[in-house]
């Protein structure tokens, strides 16, 4: 419990010794450098995503990551087996890219900053209306090029079978017209949610092929979820397919 605890006072500070870089970057977006920006946030974020797995002792693997295109915005979609899965995606795969998330993280100060800069987009689940909008930014954030984490579960499996995937997220990727890219976590769960504490773990991410979303009929689009989920599971253990 104790290294739990060490590791969140160690994430904060880690926050706050960011603040000087956050106000560079800042700098740049007022400027109007935002290659420039998106190439220091990208670094920024990189190095904290590794440092938050290295608290816990996490090691991580990754297969595949040549499946992932790159003259082009992409959507990675993904089991969701435990809270380290954004940091590992965002710490282990070169790509930039950004999350849908829950409005309430927004309430984290110093992290709520840096996410904006990602262009990641946030989500009241509570609210219809908003949802409806928040997914129609994301829409437009992945047309201008930038590349998007779902994780169509909607919750973590902690270590179970992975859950439907809810074919609403699919919306995303086909209205955006750019390709789906599968990613399938393994092992993430074991760094917090076996325990509820920060034990270490290996974790293995493996990146397979991408899945065009352009000029799909009607019937593909419907199956879509299906399709993209068996890629998912074929990469974990039998156990962990549902």
């Amino acid at each position: 419990m104790l290294k739990t605890f060490w590791a969140i006072v160690r994430f904060f500070w880690y926050l706050v010794l960011s603040m000087p870089q956050l106000r560079a970057v800042k700098k740049l977006e007022r400027e109007g450098k935002i290659a420039e920006r998106d190439e220091w946030v990208n670094k920024g974020v990189h190095d904290w995503a590794r440092y938050v797995v290295g608290l816990a002792g996490g090691t991580v693997e990754v297969r595949g990551e040549e499946n992932v295109p790159e003259d082009t915005a992409v959507v990675f979609i993904g089991n969701h087996q435990g809270n380290f899965d954004i940091p590992i995606l965002l710490g282990y795969l070169a790509k930039q890219k950004a999350f849908i998330s829950k409005i309430e993280i927004l309430k984290v100060p110093l992290l709520n900053q840096w996410m904006r800069l990602m262009q990641c987009t946030f989500i009241d689940r509570k609210s219809p209306r908003q949802s409806v909008k928040a997914m129609a930014e994301a829409v437009e954030s992945a047309k201008k090029g930038y590349s998007l984490v779902i994780f169509p579960e909607g919750t973590r499996s902690r270590g179970k079978p992975v859950g439907e995937f809810k074919a609403g997220s699919f919306k995303l990727p086909v209205k955006a017209g750019v390709p789906i890219v599968p990613v399938t976590i393994d092992g993430s769960w074991k760094l917090f949610e076996a325990t509820g504490r920060m034990a270490k773990g290996h974790v293995v991410v493996t990146v397979h092929p991408p899945v065009p979303t352009a000029n799909l009929t009607k019937e593909e689009v419907a199956g879509l979820h299906d399709r993209v989920r068996d890629i998912v599971l074929s990469a974990l253990p039998a156990d962990m397919r549902g």
